[in-house]
Parts: structure tokens; sequence; C-alpha cells
């Protein structure tokens, strides 16, 4: 038995935090070896961090990453490991993994696939190296071999593909298998999406059981540039069973996976599956770092635990997005967060995930140790219950107008007292009257409903805004938009309205999930998270704005359609990207006791409102990434302002 302890780290960073995330790397490392592992796996580009955008193309920041760099190389005693950093080589910029062993540089491996779908950009920064291409590089002097090298020490062999590479079909752990590889080790930057994580385990598994080899996987963990949400999730697997899994979405900056595996038992299941030799060619020898020193054996068998059970979408939205407020509040040092609480389901929701993320943060770190993080915040570091620090995070205002009920003013006070919050009502009406008063005076007739009806909604919404406004600057905190994504699909929202703010949480995701999510959270509470029971308030109500006389009978589902079959035609239209005729197709499938001219007539309705709503979904404050689906401009669906509104595709429904 030729038995050898990994590790693969979860790191917590932030573009360009250079100090910060050299720190948390050598207290990675450092964690690493009080357990005694040999070899650690760090994420991508960790000493950067992945969202630096253009400025990977920037001299000062591959000066700045080699740098830092140069701090970590003489932790590295007694320790192999991988340092993800951006490197300039010849004319371009490459994506690599400087391989480190006992305080030396050994060899740095570029990635051979870049990630350029959705909000991934990679080709607009980087190169892809070229598969089994090997050269030097030459810094201050000494010189080190990069590219599409294997790395062998004490008699084992280590192989790298770096995040998007085992993605791909072609993956370089094909021909690293050929090759006699022992160990591969997969630096990730891998955002959440649903179900993601279920696909990385399996390419985990396969590639471990496919390759004969043990497998190591690290990622990032939380919101580090402010869109995208890393889980964390580390997983070591070996010939095909899954041996140690981290924890996801953890408030921790630091964290690493340790397990033992046995390199003479893969070699034995490596030998029963690989029908062929391995390649033993010079030109194979020529791509062999060879790595001085010996591995050492572990005393005592590290006892590991894996995880393997799936979750819900919704424990992994209470838990996604309760992370990602967290550190998009103090990765900006805002002093909490400000809703206009309208009394419906978007704010309410809203509402919640802030309670979920002092539920889920303070059960992770303990009170003290969730102040501590949060050290900048004068105003709660003598709190010591979740109520007590809510109460300082949260502020929740309604604002009425004539048109407001006391259904929603009695919702909106109830939920934002339930999770903590600070409660304020405001009467707003008499400043809505006053603009109205303005322009009639200015147009020389009186504002009616019958002719002037979205004039006389939205100023509604508008008047809300500099108040809440007010608000978040009394408490330097941040404004949350409540708009959602259904919402954002067909542009149905107030622009400088209730699209007012700097962060919108749930802008990724779509009515329907959220009122089932609200559900479940007044019945049972999601992922750890208590029940909040007033909110039965909330899930008894139709969903409406709210901005019409009450004989109107305004609701949302009868101003646009019902909110399943919108979100059914953007996940068509736009997931599927499907012509307006194949859409309705599909709709006529799924919904044969729905008459296909009302189905035809809801379809027109969204190809026009989404063709001229583009400029408000390019208006929107950043969003979180939660699915692979997203409307958002910036990270995920492109689509010109200007167009010709698919009048052509619909004029053949006819």
């Amino acid at each position: 038995m030729k038995r050898l302890r990994l590790g693969a780290a979860i790191l917590n960073q932030t573009p360009l935090d250079w100090e910060g995330n050299t720190d948390r790397i050598l207290a990675a490392i450092e964690m690493a070896r009080s357990n005694g592992v040999s070899v650690l796996c760090l994420p991508e580009l960790c000493i950067t961090g992945y969202g630096c955008e253009d400025m990977f193309v920037s001299s000062h920041t591959w000066r700045t990453a080699w740098d830092m760099l140069q701090k970590i190389i003489p932790a590295t005693k007694g320790m192999i490991l991988s340092i993800g950093l951006p490197l300039y080589i010849t004319n371009g910029v490459y994506n690599v993994a400087c391989i480190a062993a006992d305080r030396k540089i050994v060899g740095i491996v570029p990635k051979q696939h870049l990630a350029g779908d959705g909000l991934h950009y990679e080709p607009r920064w980087f190169r892809a190296w070229p598969a089994e291409t090997i050269s030097e590089y030459s810094h201050d002097g000494s010189a080190s071999p990069i590219g599409d090298l294997i790395f062998e020490c004490d008699g084992v062999r280590f192989g790298f593909e770096i995040c998007e590479d085992a993605w791909v079909a072609g993956r370089p752990g094909n021909r690293m298998a050929e090759c006699g590889v022992d160990v591969i080790l997969n630096p990730s930057a891998s955002h959440f999406a649903f179900g993601k994580h279920e696909i990385r385990k399996r390419f985990v598994l396969e590639g471990s059981r496919a390759f004969g080899v043990s497998y190591i996987y690290a990622n990032l963990v939380g919101n580090e540039a402010g869109r995208a949400i890393y889980d964390g999730g580390a997983l070591i697997a070996s010939a095909g069973e899954l041996i140690a899994a981290g924890p996801r979405f953890g408030f921790r900056d630091v964290d690493v996976t340790v397990a033992d595996v046995d390199i003479d038992l893969s070699r034995t299941r490596r030998a029963a599956v690989h029908a062929t030799p391995f390649d033993v060619t010079d030109d194979v020898q020529e791509r062999i770092a060879h790595v001085p020193g010996t591995l050492e054996t572990p005393d005592q068998p590290y006892k590991s635990t894996a995880d393997v059970g799936a979750e819900s979408e919704f424990s992994e939205f209470t838990q996604a997005i309760s992370l990602a407020l967290f550190d998009y509040m103090r990765k900006s040092y805002s002093n909490g967060f400000v809703v206009s609480m309208s009394g419906g389901a978007d704010s309410s929701a809203t509402a919640c995930l802030i309670r979920c993320m002092v539920e889920r943060a303070t059960a992770d770190l303990g009170i003290d140790g969730f102040l501590q993080k949060v050290a900048y915040l004068k105003s709660i570091a003598a709190a010591n219950d979740l109520d007590a620090i809510m109460s300082q995070l949260f502020t929740g205002v309604y604002q009425a107008t004539r048109n407001s009920s006391e259904t929603t003013r009695s919702a909106a006070e109830a939920v934002t007292k339930c999770v903590g919050g600070t409660y304020h009502e405001l009467d707003v009406d008499g400043l809505v009257a006053g603009y109205t008063q303005v322009v009639e005076g200015a147009i020389g007739r009186e504002l009616k409903w019958e002719t002037d009806d979205i004039t006389l909604q939205n100023i509604q919404a508008r008047t809300r805004s500099p108040a809440i406004w007010m608000f978040a600057n009394l408490k330097n905190a941040l404004l949350l938009s409540t708009s959602n994504r259904s919402e954002a699909a067909v542009g149905y929202a107030t622009m400088d309205g209730d699209t007012s703010g700097g962060l919108s949480p749930i802008a990724g995701i779509d009515k329907a999930f959220l009122r089932d999510w609200l559900k479940v959270m007044e019945a049972d509470g999601s992922a750890g998270v208590a029940a909040i029971p007033t909110l039965s308030l909330v899930n008894q109500q139709q969903p409406t704005a709210e901005l019409r006389p009450s004989e109107y009978d305004q609701t949302d589902e009868g101003d646009l359609m019902p909110y399943p079959i919108l979100d059914e035609i953007e996940n068509y239209a736009i997931g599927d990207k499907l012509a307006p005729a194949e859409v309705l197709q599909c709709l006529v499938e799924q919904h044969p006791e729905i008459p296909k001219d009302q189905l035809s007539e809801w379809l027109k309705r969204f190809f026009r409102l989404w063709s001229r709503n583009q400029w408000k979904r390019e208006r929107y404050a950043p969003s979180f990434h939660v699915d692979d689906k997203n409307l958002d401009p910036r990270t995920w669906c492109r689509f010109p302002i200007l167009s010709g509104g698919f009048r052509h595709e619909l004029s053949q429904l006819d």
C-alpha cells in the first residue's frame, strides 16, 4: 500500500485584494500542513481572484500576482501545491497553475480550454495553451518548464485539468491516463447554478474511474466579484469512488478538505480498465518534470466524509443568496440593507433572504465570528442575538398611496417585524398628487385613468424612490431592488421606481419559483432557517402592483399572463432560442386545456414586451447568477436594445 494524503482548498477571495488573497492562501497551506497533507490543490486564479475582468490584461496585475507568488513559495516546505495566477508569455496572457514543491517552482501548467459561454469571457483576456506543447518560462534570471506537463515525485505522477479542461469532450485527463498519471488536480473557479454540483460530482467520479486515478477538485466559495456565486464543495475521488466532499456555501474564508488515497490500489484498477499500454515514448518523457524529495506516508489514516446527497433547488437558493448577500454587504462595507416593502411576494422574499443570511452566517460562524467578519459595523458590535443584529441590518419601509390596501400594509409590517427588521410607514399620496397637479398645470388638462393609465401608475412607483434612497443614505446601507426575473423578461417594472437600488438579489429568479419558495418558508423554513409564519399574509394574496384604483381589480397576471406560462415562454424563447411558431407548438402540446388563440395572444405579448424592454434589463441593478438561463445582459443573455421586435415571426402566427 502506498498511501498519500491529498487536500483541496476552498477560498473566499476578492479580485485584486492582494494582501487578503495571499493571507488566505497562506492560511490554507498551514491548515493543510497541520493535517499532514502532502499535495494541496488551490482554486483557479486564487492569487488575483477569478473576477478581475479586463484588469487581467493590465501589466500591473501580472507583476503584482508574481510578487505575491514569491511570498507564498517559502511556505511550501515539505508539500506540493498548485497556485493559480495570470501569466504574461510572449504577447499573451495565460491562466496558469504554478506548481511549487519544497519552496521552489518546479513547473507551470497553463489552461488548455477557455470558458467563453454565459457569464464567462476568458477568451477576451487569456490564450489557450496547445496540448502536448512544452516551453520554458524565464523570470528574474530563473527558468521553469511550462506547458502540458506531468510531474513526478517519489514515483508518483501528477497531472492537471484546470476547470473548463474537465468539462470538454477531449479533456486532458484522457492523455494523462495514457501516460501513467496517478493523481489529477483540478483547480477551479466554478460558479453556482441549480443542480450544477451534481454535474461536477459526475465528472470527478467518472474521471477518477475512467482514468484510473485519484482526483482532487478545489473551488472558490462566496460572492467573489458581485454577480457570480461560488459554492465551494471540494471533492476528492479515487478510482470511481468519492472519498471526501467539503462543505458548500460556507461562510468561512478558508477550508481544506482532506483525504488519504491508495496509489497502489488506483494503479491496480487502472491496469484492469486500460487495455492499451501506457505511452512511454520519448515525447512523454520530455513532458515529465521531476520533483525532488519524497512523499510522506501518513502514520494513521485520515477519517474523511463524503456527503453525496443532492439538495433541492429551494435549499440551494436559500444558501446561495444568503451567502451572496453576506459577502456583498461586507465586501462593499455597507451597513446592512434597506427594502421598500410593498407587502407582496418580491419584497417579502427579499426581507426573508436577509434573515436567512443572518441565521445561516451565525450558525456557521457563531455570533462572535459573525461580528468579527463585519467588524466595521459598529452598530451591531454589542449585539448578542439574531434579532438585535437584524434590527440594525434591515430596514423595511411601506409607502402608501390612496390605491394601497390594508392587506398589503399589514403584510409589510408583519413580515418586516417577524424577521426582526426595523419598520417604517410613509404616506406618499400627497407627493403623488403634487407631481400630478404640477404636470396637469403644465399641459392644461386633467390626467385621467382612461387616457393616462401608465403615466398615473408610474408616478406612484417613482414617487417612492427618493424617500427609500434617503433611508439607504441615512443608514449607509444597500438599497435592494425587488424586481424578479419574470418581470425583467417583459419589462413589468417602473424604471427609477421599483427598480431603484444598488443590488437586485432576486432578479435571477422567476416569480413562480419565488411564490413556491415563500410557501416553503412559511410552513417549514429552508436550509436550516426557521419558518416565517407571517408569510401567510403574503401567500394568500394574488400578486398585484396595486397602482390602479380598487375598482380596476388590478393583478399582475391580469396585466400580463399567468406567471407559469410566462416562465415557460421565456424558457423556450430565450433559453432554448426557439422561434415564436416553435414556442407556440410547445405550448399547445403542454397545455391542451388552454385555447390556442389564448396561448398565441400571450406569446405575442411576451415577444413584443421582451423586445421593447431590453433597455430596462440593461439598467437593472447587479443581480446574482443562480441558473444557466439567466436574463442579465452583463453575464448571460445579450440582446439588441433596438431590433425588429419579431414582427415577421409573429405575423406568421396568424
